[in-house]
């Protein structure tokens, strides 16, 4: 089964200095979301960590299926809520 996969970035801003950049995907026949991973970036950006983070997205994606990382939820919020449950 060939699975379409909508590519979502949902940014949240931490303080001044630092923000997140989620990784989500919507699952486009299923309308059900999930979040690939998440990006941490600061002050100063190095252009080298986001050409590394970019690649490292691709690979996630290549490696394995994104639904098949954790479950997939009804809404983008849900699917970051539980993300960082996880990852805290």
């Amino acid at each position: 089964m060939n699975v379409l996969y909508k590519k979502i970035s949902v940014w949240k801003r931490e303080d001044e200095r630092t923000a997140i950049k989620y990784n989500c995907f919507e699952l486009i026949k299923l309308k059900k979301y999930c979040v690939q991973s998440a990006d941490y970036y600061s002050i100063p950006i190095d252009s080298k960590d986001i050409a590394d983070l970019s690649r490292q997205y691709l690979d996630l994606f290549l490696e394995e299926a994104p639904e098949n990382r954790g479950e997939l939820y009804d809404s983008l919020e849900e699917a970051i809520e539980k993300f960082d449950s996880d990852f805290d």
